[in-house]
């Protein structure tokens, strides 16, 4: 049902190994069942979530030279290799002073402007497409030459024209939009985990 969105998707998958493998990292928002969706998504991609993911061997020499003998086998067992991810709905501190101070509609793309780098990746989520707080921070993250992701409702609403991808999916009532959104994020963060630590996941069953 979401077969037209496979060339994006590929796209999309591209561009993430690329500039993760450069030293880039994610940066996920949105509001509602969408800011509890920012944080899955990170979730998914920080640890383990299909397959085994190796630590860095120049990691584990690193830490063996510290000198924690005791606590090596501990550490290096428990570590698993990562894909760098940030929730911004998550520093509630942040949010609500500057939401206060300033701007609640600013306070993402204020993160975005604060934590924002070459080779970074913005996912946004919005099931209309139009939440202001996702579109402003959509915009610093351009101005910035941050890759900007959008996953919406079948509009796209202004996102559409601020992402370099956007992947809307057939629907529009919020809680549907929503229901699409979980199996789409997690095919991205299952065929991310298979190309950075486990090789091709090739199977865009969406």
């Amino acid at each position: 049902m979401m077969d037209y969105l496979e060339n994006n998707i590929r796209a999309l998958i591209d561009q993430i190994v690329y500039r993760i493998k450069n030293g880039g990292k994610i940066l996920v928002c949105g509001n509602g069942g969408s800011a509890a969706d920012s944080e899955h998504i990170v979730g998914e991609l920080l640890k383990e979530f299909y397959i085994k993911r190796p630590v860095d061997e120049n990691f584990k020499e690193r830490l063996k030279a510290c000198g924690y003998d005791k606590d090596y086998e501990y550490i290096t067992g428990c570590i698993q290799g990562a894909i760098p991810a940030v929730s911004l709905v998550s520093q509630t501190g942040f949010l609500t002073a500057y939401g206060n101070d300033v701007s609640f509609d600013m306070a993402y793309a204020q993160q975005v402007y604060a934590y924002g780098e070459k080779n970074d990746v913005l996912i946004g989520l919005s099931t209309s497409g139009n939440a202001q707080n996702v579109c402003y921070a959509a915009k610093v993250a351009k101005a910035k030459d941050i890759f900007v992701v959008s996953l919406t409702g079948e509009t796209g609403g202004e996102l559409k024209k601020l992402s370099d991808i956007l992947l809307n999916v057939p629907v529009q009532e919020t809680f549907m939009v929503q229901e699409y959104h979980l199996p789409l994020y997690h095919f991205i963060c299952r065929a991310l985990e298979y190309e950075i630590f486990g090789g091709i996941y090739d199977c865009f069953r969406i």
